[in-house]
């Protein structure tokens, strides 16, 4: 947006006393590249490069000429500011109407409790209520995120001597990142140690189905469902990486993946590999933080760490995972149906014409769940498809590694599209061509001796000393400025 106040040759109009009718600017776009007034607005400009006075009375109002403007961006630009707000109203919105309307509590409830609990099993099923919960957990991370960064993180990198705003966003992102993964690759690895399966790829498919979960891995998992919903929407509402195509990508197979293990009854493996890919989200926040405090022998330390782990965890144990589904699941789970709860579950049978059957696990807590070849090469071929991506990534990561040998440091391939520039570069202008509105007006009530005093500007003078044509009569500069009562 245009700046108010004047430079060194702009006639100050924003500080003018605004009487009841004063002057509003009816424009007309005038864009130009770069910020450059058309050449006959240059050659009959008398002000400054905010506001340029022609020869024939027209305003050039210079503003801010932002890239991409368009409803979606600016909504985007709207929420983003205001999502801290708005998702804190929204979880308030949902408690009072639990608390004073009695009649809304069997459904506000859905939002903040896991549904289909059975007290005799004390474990829960899982059905469509889950999917208020996922909504609650995805509002939830979003005022959690922004109010952390803003709030918290933020000032603890003004604090600890970032200057740059670009430099404090990124660090408050990672940040924000590291305190994620610190609680739910916990969280996801402690569920894995205390498991039939810790350590025993064939256990993960003995048993199937099991239509009921504990309530510590239901919440885990619907979390982390929602944690990578919420990511979506981030990479859309923020600064758009350069790699924001394969980020969008994976983020759509991430949740393919772990809402069809849920309702699929695979939550074993899906627990496993959370682990296996959550886990080197610990490094690589933290090495970019280090970097951004300016420790950077500590960041390509904690760089190599995040490279290690990131081959072993990704590469190599993720592998074995999807070849224990192409080698030990057939062996375990045979072509069949099943159906009804827990309690009275019903099956083999043959799997039913048709394809109804395939979306009934997602809508039906008790309808029928079925097992085919063709279900096991889907979840195989999404993980392979993650792993395609993870090896494009791995090979930007290597990129850097050899820049850390090399002795350049370790740096972020995917930064943003316009790269880290600095923030005082030149930006692009818009000008709008201002017309005056003329409207009955006291001028006695305007006081120009306080502008003045205000401003520094005399009358008959520009700030910068030089004289403009005009100015120096009183009635003259109200009319210049559309404010000069007009006497027939």
């Amino acid at each position: 947006m245009g700046d108010s106040r004047a430079n060194a040759s702009t006639v100050d109009l924003g500080d003018v006393p605004r009487s009841p009718t004063t002057m509003e600017p009816q424009a007309e776009k005038v864009r130009t590249p770069r910020g450059r007034p058309s050449l006959q607005s240059r050659k009959s400009s008398m002000n400054g490069p905010l506001y340029m006075q022609t020869s024939n009375n027209k305003v050039l109002i210079r503003r801010v000429k932002r890239k991409g403007d368009g409803p979606m961006r600016n909504l985007a630009r709207w929420f983003l500011d205001n999502q801290t707000g708005l998702s804190f109203n929204l979880i308030a919105l949902i408690f009072l109407a639990h608390m004073f309307i009695p009649k809304a509590r069997p459904h506000t409830s859905k939002f903040f409790t896991l549904s289909y609990y059975d007290p005799a099993t004390e474990k829960y099923a899982i059905g469509p209520n889950d999917y208020y919960f996922i909504s609650f957990c995805v509002i939830l991370f979003t005022g959690l995120r922004a109010g952390t960064m803003e709030h918290v993180l933020a000032p603890l990198a003004r604090q600890w001597g970032i200057s740059k705003r670009k430099e404090i966003t990124r660090f408050s992102e990672q940040a924000w990142m590291l305190i994620y993964y610190c609680v739910f690759w916990t969280l996801g690895l402690y569920l894995y140690v205390n498991s039939s399966y810790y350590l025993n790829l064939r256990e993960l498919w003995t048993g199937w189905p099991i239509r009921e979960l504990g309530g510590i891995m239901k919440a885990y998992l619907l979390a982390q469902w929602a944690f990578w919903v919420q990511q979506v929407l981030v990479i859309h509402i923020e600064e758009r990486r350069k790699d924001h195509y394969q980020m969008l990508t994976h983020h759509f197979i991430t949740i393919t993946l772990i809402s069809a293990s849920y309702f699929y009854h695979q939550d074993r493996v899906g627990n496993l590999i959370l682990v296996l890919m959550d886990v080197v989200d610990l490094f690589l926040p933290l090495a970019k933080c280090l970097k951004y405090l300016g420790f950077s022998r500590l960041c390509d330390a904690m760089f190599v760490v995040f490279m290690v782990s990131w081959f072993i965890a990704r590469h190599v144990f993720y592998l074995m995972t999807c070849y224990s589904i192409y080698r030990d699941l057939p062996i375990e789970i045979s072509d069949s149906c099943y159906q009804g709860p827990s309690s009275n579950l019903t099956g083999p049978f043959p799997v039913p014409d048709g394809w109804g059957h395939w979306l009934e696990p997602f809508s039906d807590p008790e309808g029928t769940v079925c097992w085919t070849s063709n279900v096991r090469w889907c979840f195989l071929y999404c993980l392979l498809g993650l792993q395609v991506i993870t090896i494009f990534w791995f090979c930007m990561i290597i990129k850097v590694a050899a820049r850390v040998i090399r002795g350049d440091g370790a740096d972020d391939t995917r930064s943003d599209d316009e790269g880290m520039e600095e923030e005082e570069e030149e930006e692009e202008f818009e000008y709008e061509e201002a017309q005056p509105l003329e409207e009955e007006v006291g001028v006695e009530s305007i006081d120009l001796k306080g502008w003045e005093r205000r401003t520094g500007v005399k009358r008959g003078a520009s700030s910068s000393g030089v004289s403009l044509p005009g100015h120096s009569d009183r009635k003259e500069l109200l009319g210049r400025i559309g404010c000069e009562k007009q006497v027939d």
